[in-house]
């Protein structure tokens, strides 16, 4: 088992490969097909993409390709792909018609350091560009595979997916009734919304390392179960950190939540109730991987650290 010191090393390497593929992909280099790339536009995604977050998801789509025995070269750019999209959301969910935040990874939020207008057209970029470097031939030289990877992320963040759960969130939210109240979610009806929202990209990540590696089905299979639990429990420790932590820890605002009416399984659980569910998820994670040698130490390790966000 690995110790989570080989663990933040092995993280913070691979966060370093991220960063280097992504400031190639942002660079003012124009690629065949383009005609400009306006120097505003490409400073806001760069102050968007570069410099901050774990890149867990990226890791996770790395760490999974490694434990079915691809290559690391190709990972990193499906990984910076999906990085692009988390970070295309991370922007439009800022927005003041969205969570209206003013501080993200402990400095302002890019409406704020740019403007909304820069914004909107920086997550759109962002978007299309995570598409145009998931079908490099450097990700993969068999096209069918890139095109499942393509397709993969196309619902993994789309109306299915991250889109969509975003957009039940605000149902949620009470945005679309007329009274403006909060809607009273089930458990399972959290518990998709979450899946959607938070999970879809986090499980593709690990269900695209397993893919680019040209991995089984039946090993497909299990990191996507593994994606799916982790994901489900990072949601969870999230929405924990949202009630414990302060915001200069977060370097965001924390407690917003609850001030929303936000629906999370803390508040229809209850804190120590969502902590339970939190562990339980870890287990079934856990579980998924007992096909796997220490190959896939890091993705335990991984689970760890997600896991331990709330406590």
């Amino acid at each position: 088992m690995t110790d989570m010191h080989a663990f933040n090393a092995r993280l913070g390497a691979v966060a370093d490969r991220i960063e280097e593929t992504l400031d190639r992909l942002l660079s003012d280099r124009v690629l065949p097909g383009e005609i400009t790339r306006p120097t505003r536009l490409m400073g806001a995604l760069r102050y968007s993409a570069l410099g901050g977050g774990k890149r867990l998801r990226p890791f996770l789509l790395v760490e999974s390709a490694r434990a079915c025995g691809g290559e690391e070269a190709g990972a990193l750019v499906a990984g910076a792909a999906l990085e692009l999209v988390h970070c295309y959301s991370l922007v439009h969910d800022d927005l003041p018609a969205m969570d209206d935040d003013d501080m993200r990874r402990g400095r302002p939020t890019l409406h704020k350091a740019f403007d909304e207008a820069t914004a909107i057209l920086a997550g759109d970029g962002m978007l299309t560009l995570a598409f145009d470097a998931m079908a490099s031939e450097i990700v993969h030289p068999d096209p069918a595979v890139r095109i499942r990877l393509v397709a993969g992320l196309a619902r993994a963040s789309g109306v299915g997916g991250m889109v969509g759960g975003q957009a039940l969130d605000l149902e949620a939210e009470g945005r679309n009734s007329p009274d403006g109240k909060p809607l009273a979610l089930g458990e399972e009806e959290i518990r998709m919304l979450q899946a959607m929202k938070t999970g879809a990209l986090l499980a593709f990540a690990t269900e695209a390392g397993a893919i680019a590696a040209g991995a089984s089905e039946e090993k497909r299979a299990a990191l996507l179960a593994f994606g799916k639990a982790l994901g489900a429990a990072f949601q969870i420790a999230d929405d924990i950190l949202d009630v414990e932590a302060d915001a200069a820890a977060m370097g965001k605002a924390t407690g917003k939540d609850a001030d929303r009416g936000k629906a999370t399984l803390v508040g229809r659980l209850g804190l120590q109730g969502a902590k339970a569910e939190r562990d339980r998820l870890a287990r079934v994670a856990l579980e998924a991987l007992a096909g796997f040698g220490p190959e896939a130490d890091m993705l335990r390790a991984a689970l760890r650290f997600t896991v331990e966000r709330g406590h």
